[in-house]
């Protein structure tokens, strides 16, 4: 077995979301589940077929979005895994809506920091092991910083 990572590209100000997922029918529920979460949401996504054509399917409302996702899982390049790279809307929009997709398998991450894959590899094929998102900490929140936390997510709305 090879252990190697991938780094995933996509535009600064985007999030990506990666997952499992069991079942050909994930892209076009996935488009569904995210314009009627979040109508105004740019984005494209890629899944990685596993059996019969192993086809990589992809759909989206932004060409340039659904390029980048199509090359990333095809850089991941294990199967059933799906990559949702989303503008305008942020994870937390769409991530019930995601999860209770009935093929979905799993969730990796859901994040605009900087993201490498874990990939496994083996005579079969690849799988993810996890991903490596964002940077490690750099100390604990001061009381200061706790003001400024609660104050800014008051500001963009997810709290009252």
């Amino acid at each position: 077995m090879e252990l190697k990572t991938v780094k995933m590209e996509y535009p600064e100000g985007a999030n990506i979301i990666i997952g499992q997922t069991h079942f050909i029918k994930t892209a076009e529920d996935l488009y569904e589940v995210i314009v009627t979460t979040v109508p105004g949401a740019k984005f494209g996504l890629a899944f990685n077929e596993a059996s019969g054509p192993c086809l990589v399917r992809a759909e989206g409302n932004e060409p340039e979005l659904k390029n980048l996702a199509i090359k990333n899982v095809r850089a991941i390049g294990a199967g059933h895994i799906f990559l949702i790279i989303l503008q305008d809307a942020f994870p937390i929009n769409v991530l019930n809506a995601i999860k209770n997709c009935p093929e979905v398998c799993s969730l990796f991450c859901a994040t605009g920091n900087e993201v490498e894959v874990v990939i496994a590899e083996t005579d079969l094929g690849r799988g993810v092991l996890g991903v490596i998102d964002g940077f490690p900490p750099k100390g604990v929140e001061t009381d200061k910083e706790v003001k400024e936390r609660k104050e800014f997510l008051r500001k963009i709305g997810y709290k009252k």
